[in-house]
């Protein structure tokens, strides 16, 4: 068994928090790309303030994932961050840290193996208005 990597990386620039891009058709190109019939791909975002997921990418989720995020880390409230950076983006950190700055995915037969609602999501959670984002995608198998 000969085992291949195949590595390429996803660049966009987001809005501002709360943009959730859908990254799933991107990810799968690169796959295909890879030329891997069996094995995993792995993606992880570059930076402390965003994070990947998986969800169902539907107008009802896109409301409640952020409304979720706004009661378990609250924007308003004190961090000790911003004691140290005064930036105010303390809750960005905070929800990085609890999504994780990754996904991998397993690889079938040259297709990510996923459910028919499943997609990977790239979260900004930064409060700055615009950023440059870079996703590292790493597809290994054979």
């Amino acid at each position: 068994m000969l085992v291949v990597v195949f590595a390429d990386t996803i660049h966009f620039i987001t809005n501002g928090e709360g943009e959730i891009p859908n990254i799933t058709d991107r990810i799968e190109d690169i796959v295909s790309r890879s030329k891997i019939t069996t094995g995993i791909v792995s993606c992880s975002v570059a930076g402390a303030t965003a994070a990947l997921t998986v969800i169902e990418y539907e107008p009802g989720l896109l409301e409640d994932f952020p409304a979720m995020l706004e009661r378990v880390a609250p924007k308003e409230i004190e961090y000790a961050h911003h004691r140290t950076w005064n930036d105010g983006n303390g809750h960005s950190h905070v929800r990085a840290s609890l999504i994780g700055p990754d996904v991998t995915m397993p690889i079938r037969k040259g297709k990510m193996v996923r459910g028919t609602w499943q997609q990977i999501i790239f979260l900004e959670l930064d409060a700055r208005e615009e950023r440059d984002r870079v996703v590292h995608v790493t597809v290994i198998g054979e």
